[in-house]
């Protein structure tokens, strides 16, 4: 009981930042740890990098506009009652280029110039995307890891946690030593409330056999649960943790 009451003690005093290279990456890996830090009266901030008009690959030429991608996030940050969240290129040319822009620029967006940035929210705990195969994740977690590197706290910022987050589609990846978990947050109460904001993304979810369905996920979540014994867990990797 104790040590329960510590761990939730621990988690209400954070202020989380999870950085999103796409609306509906913060639900697929964070939306339970939001949710947990929220009720237990932590802050909750969320930062997506890039939304955009986009033609899946789906046999069908489906086209998912930007504004439906915005109205999909809108409602989950709702939804998630995050503290405040920010959008910060909206622009179909960027959208999955991300790769292409200068890695200093994606730092400085995460640093300093979002509304959510580092500086100005001064998070206790950033959430980057795990590296894999897709461009924009690789490049935001490099800018976003570097956006945290160690400085006087005097001068800049220092987050002491810095994390990666799960996703359904690290499986296939050539750097799976990368996302090696081992900082877990139990969701077992928020199971639901992390199913349901991931189905505020509509566009975004596939078929059930899909990785990237909501069945799929409810999968992970459970199997990241039974690797510390409980229903129903999201994991991450941790890069630093000051106490």
């Amino acid at each position: 009981m104790c040590s329960q009451i510590a761990k939730n003690d621990f988690l209400g005093k954070q202020t989380l930042l999870v950085v999103s290279p796409h609306a509906d990456d913060e639900a697929f890996g964070c939306a339970g740890t939001i949710a947990k830090i929220k009720a237990l009266g932590g802050k909750a901030y969320i930062m997506v990098l890039s939304i955009g008009d986009l033609k899946h690959y789906d046999g069908k030429k489906t086209v998912v506009t930007s504004t439906t991608r915005r109205k999909e996030f809108d409602a989950t940050a709702k939804f998630l009652k995050v503290d405040d969240y920010d959008i910060v290129l909206e622009d179909t040319e960027k959208h999955l280029r991300l790769d292409a822009l200068p890695r200093r620029d994606l730092i400085s967006l995460i640093e300093q110039k979002s509304k959510v940035a580092i500086d100005k929210i001064k998070p206790t705990m950033v959430a980057l995307p795990a590296v894999s195969y897709n461009q924009d994740h690789y490049a935001v977690f490099y800018a976003g890891f570097t956006a945290c590197r160690p400085s006087l706290p005097e001068v800049k910022h220092f987050p002491p946690i810095v994390l990666t987050y799960d996703n359904p589609t690290l499986f296939w990846n050539v750097e799976r030593e990368k996302f090696h978990p081992n900082f877990y947050v139990d969701i077992s109460d928020y199971l639901d409330i992390k199913l349901k904001a991931l189905s505020f993304h509509k566009s975004q979810l596939k078929p059930k056999l899909h990785h990237c369905s909501m069945e799929s996920l409810t999968t992970l979540v459970k199997l990241r649960g039974k690797e510390i014994s409980v229903e129903a867990a999201e994991a991450f990797t941790s890069f630093r943790f000051i106490l």
